[in-house]
This record gives structure tokens, sequence and C-alpha cells, in this order.
């Protein structure tokens, strides 16, 4: 009789814990949707995993400064074939982020100062 009466009591106050956990989070939500963190934190994340410097993407191709676009297309091309076939996905998105910032340093100083 008092195994079940604790076995009951156990159970109901793990059910009033969760319901308790549960309230609480939906407010905390609420509270941050309220002050616009939820969305400010979100547009940092976006920021910060697709931002990658000219430094880094040089490095990232094997590139230097003085390396015609001719010669980065070479580089990533070797290298995104050749994570395509036994390498990661993730070093092959490197690869690509690489020649998308390049890509657009080299599309701004053939146009030229504005």
């Amino acid at each position: 009789m008092a195994a079940r009466l604790l076995a009951n009591l156990v159970v109901i106050s793990a059910g009033v814990m969760v319901r308790a956990f549960a309230q609480a989070y939906r407010q905390a939500l609420t509270n941050a949707s309220k002050n616009g963190v939820a969305q400010e934190a979100v547009q940092n994340i976006r920021r910060a995993s697709k931002a990658m410097t000219e430094s880094e993407a040089r490095q990232v191709l094997g590139v230097a400064e003085n390396t015609s676009w001719e010669e980065v297309v070479q580089k990533y091309n070797n290298l995104f074939e050749s994570n395509a076939k036994n390498g990661s996905f993730y070093l092959q998105s490197k690869v690509h982020r690489a020649k998308e910032c390049l890509e657009s340093l080299y599309r701004s100083k053939a146009e030229g100062p504005n």
C-alpha cells in the first residue's frame, strides 16, 4: 500500500514539474519575442555563418592577392571536384563560399570605382 502511494506521489509530482517547465518555457519565448531578442540572435547567427573574409577565402583556395581570376577558378574547380569525390561536404561548402567571396571582390575591381 505504501509503495503504491509513493508511486502515485512521484507520478503526480513529475506531471506538475513538466507542466511548470512547459509554462516557463512558453513565457520565456513570449518575453524574448516581445524584446526582439530571438530575431536578433537568429540574424547574428546568419551573418556569422555566411561571412567570409577575403584573407580566409584566399587561404581556403590557396591563392595570393595578385592571382588572376582564371587561376582562382582553376583552383576552385580542382578543390571542389576533389572534395566531391572523396572529401567532405563541409570542405566543399567552404571552397564554394571562398569562390563566392573572391568573385564579388574581382567583380568590384573589374567595374572600378564609380
